[in-house]
């Protein structure tokens, strides 16, 4: 029975089934069972075995397709991360870089345009201040002053360079427009004292050609609306102790080299001057490099006395029929800088106290923990790292970050503009750094 048993048909398949996949020849003596259950068993082992090995080998074909295609390791995918971040971080300076220089032109576009203007206002008030004229705005009863016949009286004669002439009113460019005129074009003059005499010209109130030149851009702009002019706007010049009054009659451009425009008679030059005129000239184009001159001319029609009161073009009336000086200007509040080295070394003696003392308190305890590990190193980027290398939490970052900034404008307005402006051309040009 055992040994028909043991020659069955079921367990010779069972031999020849097990044998193939080593799982060895084993009889249960004692209970002579069918081994349909253990066939089963071993059935499903083989199976997993093979699962296993084809996943094996899925997952291993699986990896070289994929280096194949392109795909990429968690290594490979970290180190292309690490190269794109050294790119953007390249760009991101680049970027700061050109916002860096963007913001420094438009800073000298606001030195040029504004703050000239202040340091030339600043100037002339002070250059008032120095003489003992009149104030006609400051009197209790303002009047008008009744226009002299005959010829008007020169004043003053003569002049030293730089020295004050008079003032200038021209109600079409505001009715608190005012200048000072002094003697000389120079740029010296004519970037500090608003209008400059040409010296070889005849004074106020002498029969020829009065003539002076201003700035049409930057500098407070004394000249900048002369395209504004119509026929008639009167032109007020007060000298110490008489006003005369021409009115506008026409203009004209010409070349820089057309020096007849200021000859004692422009509309004849080499003649004898029969009229009292008057010339302005300034730059043309206004935005731009000048390439010509803009040319004002103007007629003589009266003079004052200062004594009397002031001339009718530059009174009002209010409504109980009280004379007022229309012109009563008010300097800025600005006007009263004449330097901004003391404010930028106050900035800087802040940002100095500000940031050591957050320095102690904050900063070197995130440089520790950086150091130790605890906290992440950012990456780097300038004005990031300009704001991450102040101290403190953020208000004080910025309160920090703000003194800097403004200790740095006025820095470039008080020293980097004015010598690039003096030392590179085309700066000389766009500046006005050409004579007039």
């Amino acid at each position: 029975m055992k040994k028909a048993l043991d020659n069955s048909q079921e367990v010779t398949i069972y031999r020849q089934y097990v044998s193939a996949f080593g799982l060895g020849w084993q009889v249960d003596e004692k209970r002579k069972t069918p081994f349909r259950r253990d066939r089963r068993i071993a059935t499903a082992a083989a199976i997993r075995a093979g699962d296993e090995q084809r996943n094996r080998r899925i997952a291993a074909n699986g990896r070289n397709a994929g280096i194949a295609r392109g795909e990429v390791t968690d290594e490979a995918r970290g180190t292309k991360q690490r190269r794109k971040s050294v790119v953007w971080t390249i760009l991101g300076i680049l970027a700061e870089l050109m916002l860096t220089a963007a913001a420094v032109c438009a800073l000298y576009i606001a030195w040029q345009m504004w703050w000239t203007g202040v340091q030339a206002e600043h100037n002339q008030i002070e250059t008032r201040q120095s003489v003992s004229w009149s104030d006609p705005g400051q009197s209790d009863s303002v009047t008008i002053a009744q226009a002299q016949e005959g010829d008007p009286p020169t004043q003053p004669q003569s002049a030293q360079e730089g020295e004050l002439i008079a003032q200038v009113y021209i109600p079409r460019f505001g009715s608190q427009w005012q200048r000072n005129l002094v003697e000389g074009t120079s740029l010296t003059e004519l970037n500090k004292h608003g209008l400059g005499h040409y010296k070889d010209s005849q004074m106020p109130g002498q029969v020829g050609n009065f003539a002076f030149a201003g700035h049409r851009n930057g500098y407070g702009q004394p000249l900048g609306d002369v395209d504004k002019l119509q026929e008639g706007d009167p032109i007020i010049v007060r000298t110490q102790d008489y006003w005369y009054v021409y009115h506008y009659t026409s203009y004209k451009i010409v070349l820089p080299t057309d020096i007849e425009v200021v000859a004692a008679n422009p509309e004849n030059p080499g003649a004898t001057p029969t009229k009292r005129m008057l010339t302005m000239t300034t730059c043309e184009p206004k935005y731009s490099t000048p390439t010509h001159r803009w040319i004002s001319y103007a007629e003589f029609s009266y003079w004052a006395k200062v004594s009397d009161g002031i001339p009718q073009e530059l009174a009002s009336t209010d409504s109980n029929g009280k004379v007022k000086f229309v012109n009563n200007e008010k300097s800025s509040i600005v006007a009263s800088v004449s330097s901004l080295k003391p404010w930028i070394l106050g900035a800087l003696a802040a940002y100095a106290i500000i940031f050591l003392s957050a320095l102690v308190a904050w900063r070197w305890p995130y440089l520790a923990d950086v150091r130790a590990g605890r906290r992440e190193k950012p990456e780097f980027s300038l004005y990031g790292g300009l704001m991450r290398l102040q101290p403190g939490v953020l208000p004080i970052r910025l309160v920090l970050m703000a003194l800097l900034i403004f200790a740095a404008a006025a820095s470039c307005f008080e020293w980097l503009f004015p010598w690039a402006a003096t030392n590179i051309p085309a700066l000389q040009e766009m500046s006005n750094y050409t004579a007039v």
